[in-house]
């Protein structure tokens, strides 16, 4: 595909020219996480959330299949269907959890997923989400222990769960 037709397309998808505005590294917070690498405004879209868009029953068999509890890349849409990040996704799934973000998740009329800044953030700040999770089980001890909250927010919940 040539150049011009390379950015045709990114602009249309995106309104505009692509600029890396994030970068994943290492997290204090938890593993990886997504980094600012540029000032970003409040309310603006800075990431989709890709990845394979799936049943919740075929992702729930390939998050069971991973052996790791409470690491998760799924994401619940309204229809009932997840987007599993694991497969095909980007950036956007190394996004962490804090209980006082400042990103949060968008979906569209199409079912598609996007990040917007709900406050600025600075260069190298760490861009977060609230997770809350939803989980079939009860909350014993041990599951709670599996989706522990380690963002640091002087209001911590103490857990990723709704």
């Amino acid at each position: 595909m040539p150049r011009s037709a390379r950015y045709a397309r990114c602009h249309q998808r995106t309104g505009g020219p692509e600029v890396r505005r994030v970068a994943v590294r290492k997290s204090s917070v938890h593993g990886r996480g997504v980094f600012a690498l540029q000032a970003i405004t409040a309310g603006a879209r800075i990431l989709e959330y890709r990845g394979e868009v799936t049943s919740w029953r075929r992702a729930a068999a390939r998050y069971k299949r991973s052996g790791t509890p409470g690491h998760t890349f799924l994401f619940g849409l309204a229809d009932g269907r997840v987007i599993d990040g694991s497969v095909g996704g980007n950036s956007a799934r190394w996004l962490n959890h804090s209980c006082r973000p400042n990103c949060e998740a968008i979906e569209d009329e199409r079912g598609r997923v996007f990040i917007e800044t709900i406050r600025s953030v600075k260069p190298g700040d760490e861009l977060f989400i609230a997770y809350g999770l939803t989980i079939d089980e009860a909350k014993s001890p041990e599951i709670v222990a599996d989706y522990v909250c380690r963002c640091g927010a002087k209001k911590c919940t103490g857990s990723m769960l709704a």
